[in-house]
C-alpha cells in the first residue's frame, strides 16, 4: 500500500467517527517472510503480507480500543464497536489527550529490496551459513528472515504522520557432537547480512574446543558476555527502571541524578538513529527522538508517553516512548543503546584469570523489578577461560543476577568496540567485561 493508500484510509475513519469522540488511528501494511533451514537443507519457506487498522476514541473520558484486518469492508464495523465499547468503560481519570500536530522523519532504516526481499535472496544467506560448516562435521540450523511495514497515523487533534521500516536477520547454530554455536546478524538491509560471516562465527563456537563441555560449579563468575546478552541486560534495565509508570509506582531503582551504574555506562534511546530499526513515532502519535537515560554511570531521565508526563506535572512532556496497551504497560524504551568502549574480545579474554565466556541467555525471566533480579539461562556456547585463554566448553548454566548491580559502580572491568543490533529485542550492544555474574547452578538447577 502507498503513503497516500495508508493515510486516506486513517482519514476515512476518523470520518467515520465524526465528532462522536476524540479519536486516534494507526494503519499499517505490512510484510514478513522466513526461510528456515535444519540439518543443513532449507525445509521451510513461508510469507505473509496484510493490512490492519488500530483504532482509539475517547467519549466523555470513557476510553476503548478496536482492531481489525478488513480495511475494505470493515471500517464502519471497527468504529462502532469502538464506540460501543467506551458506553461500557468507566471514566478513565488519567486520559491525556491527543498529542498535537508535529512533524517526525518519514523513515529511519528503510531499503525496499529487503521489504520485498524474494526467497532466493534469503536462500543465499543461509547457503552461506551452511557453508561455513562444510568440512568440519557441523550441522546447520536456523532463519533468514526479511519484512518491512509502512505506517501512517493520524488523530482527531490533527496530528498526521507516516513511515516505513525495513528488517533482515539470519540467526543459527553450527553444531557439533558435543556443542552449540550460535551466531546472529540483523540489518536494515538484506545486502548488509553476511551469512558466511554468521555461519563461520557459530562455526568456530561448536568446533573451540573439541573436547566435551564441562560442568562447573555455583557461585559468582568473572564474566564476558557477547551482545547478544547484553541487549537482555539492557531490555530489563531499562524497560522496568527507566519506565516511569514504574518508576511513580515504586517499583524502579532509578534514582535520577545519582551515579547508580559503573562510570563506563553511557546508555540511550534512539528510534530516529540511523542504526535503529523502528518508526520515528510512538503509538500516540509523538514524535520520537534521542533520549539519553544514563550519562557516565549518573541516572539522567525517565522514558514518558502522555499519560505519565500529564500524571507527573510541571511542565513535563511525552518522550515518544508510548507503546500499545500503554494504559497499563507503561512508557518503554525500544531502540536502547549502550554507548561501546574500545576493547576488542581478544583484548578482554586475555585480561581474565579464570572466567567464563557466554553467548546467549535465554528464558529470562524477572524476579524483582526494583532491583532487576533476573533469572535465565545460558546457551549457543559457554566457554572456560584461563589464564587469558578459553581453554573449554562449559555445559549450560543458570543464573539469578541482579542485572543493576552486575552494571554497578566498579564491576564494569571493560566494554568492547563490537556494538551491533543484538537479541530478541535488537538493541545496539557491545561485549560486557563484568566483575561478577551469579550462577546457581546446571541448566536442571
Amino acid at each position: 500500500m502507498t503513503r497516500e493508500i495508508l493515510l486516506d484510509t486513517c482519514e476515512r475513519v476518523l470520518a467515520l467517527v465524526g465528532d462522536r469522540a476524540e479519536a486516534e488511528v494507526t494503519v499499517t501494511s505490512g510484510r514478513s517472510a522466513l526461510t528456515r533451514f535444519a540439518n543443513s537443507y532449507i525445509h521451510q519457506n513461508v510469507a505473509d503480507a496484510g493490512q490492519w487498522a488500530r483504532l482509539k476514541v475517547v467519549v466523555d473520558g470513557r476510553l476503548a480500543t478496536a482492531s481489525t484486518s478488513r480495511l475494505a469492508t470493515g471500517l464502519k464495523d471497527l468504529v462502532e464497536r469502538a464506540l460501543e465499547a467506551a458506553q461500557l468503560r468507566p471514566v478513565d481519570p488519567g486520559w491525556p489527550g491527543l498529542a498535537p500536530p508535529a512533524d517526525a522523519p518519514e523513515s529511519v532504516a528503510y531499503d525496499e529490496e529487503t521489504h520485498v526481499a524474494p526467497p532466493d535472496a534469503r536462500a543465499a544467506v543461509v547457503e552461506g551459513f551452511v557453508r561455513a560448516g562444510d568440512g568440519l562435521r557441523l550441522t546447520a540450523a536456523g532463519f533468514c528472515s526479511t519484512g518491512g511495514h509502512e505506517t501512517a497515523f493520524a488523530n482527531s487533534a490533527g496530528q498526521r504522520l507516516w513511515s516505513r521500516t525495513s528488517h533482515a536477520m539470519v540467526e543459527g547454530i553450527q553444531r557439533s557432537d558435543a556443542l552449540d554455536g550460535g551466531a546472529q546478524q540483523i540489518s536494515a538491509r538484506i545486502a548488509d547480512i553476511d551469512g558466511a560471516a554468521a555461519g563461520r562465527r557459530a562455526a568456530e563456537k561448536a568446533r573451540r574446543p573439541e573436547a566435551e563441555p564441562i560442568d562447573v560449579g555455583p557461585g559468582e563468575w568473572e564474566v564476558i558476555l557477547e551482545p547478544n546478552c547484553v541487549t537482555d541486560i539492557l531490555d530489563f534495565v531499562t524497560g522496568h527502571g527507566f519506565n516511569a509508570k514504574h518508576h511513580a509506582e515504586g517499583q524502579s531503582f532509578v534514582r535520577l541524578g545519582e551515579a547508580q551504574l559503573d562510570p563506563q555506562v553511557s546508555i540511550f534511546d534512539d528510534a530516529t538513529d540511523p542504526r535503529s530499526l523502528g518508526a520515528a513515532f510512538d503509538a500516540e502519535g509523538t514524535p520520537r527522538r534521542r533520549l539519553d537515560l544514563v550519562v557516565g554511570g549518573v541516572s539522567a531521565a525517565l522514558c514518558h508517553d502522555r499519560r505519565t508526563a500529564r500524571a507527573a506535572g510541571l511542565g513535563v512532556q511525552s518522550t515518544g516512548h508510548a507503546v500499545g496497551g500503554g494504559e497499563s504497560a507503561g512508557p518503554v524504551p525500544t531502540h536502547v543503546f549502550l554507548e561501546p568502549g574500545r576493547r576488542t574480545l581478544a583484548e578482554m579474554i586475555a585480561s581474565v584469570e579464570r572466567g567464563l565466556l557466554v553467548t546467549d541467555l535465554w528464558y529470562t525471566r524477572i524476579l524483582d523489578p526494583k532491583t532487576t533480579v533476573v533469572t535465565g539461562l545460558t546457551r549457543n556456547g559457554t566457554f572456560l577461560i584461563e589464564d587469558g585463554r578459553v581453554t573449554r566448553a562449559v555445559r549450560n548454566l543458570r543464573f539469578t543476577q541482579s542485572y543493576v548491580e552486575a552494571l554497578g559502580p566498579g564491576n564494569v572491568l571493560g566494554i568492547g568496540n563490537d556494538a551491533r543490533l543484538a537479541g530478541e529485542k535488537e538493541h545496539h550492544s557491545p561485549t560486557l567485561h563484568l566483575k561478577a555474574w551469579n550462577f546457581t547452578g546446571g541448566a536442571r538447577a
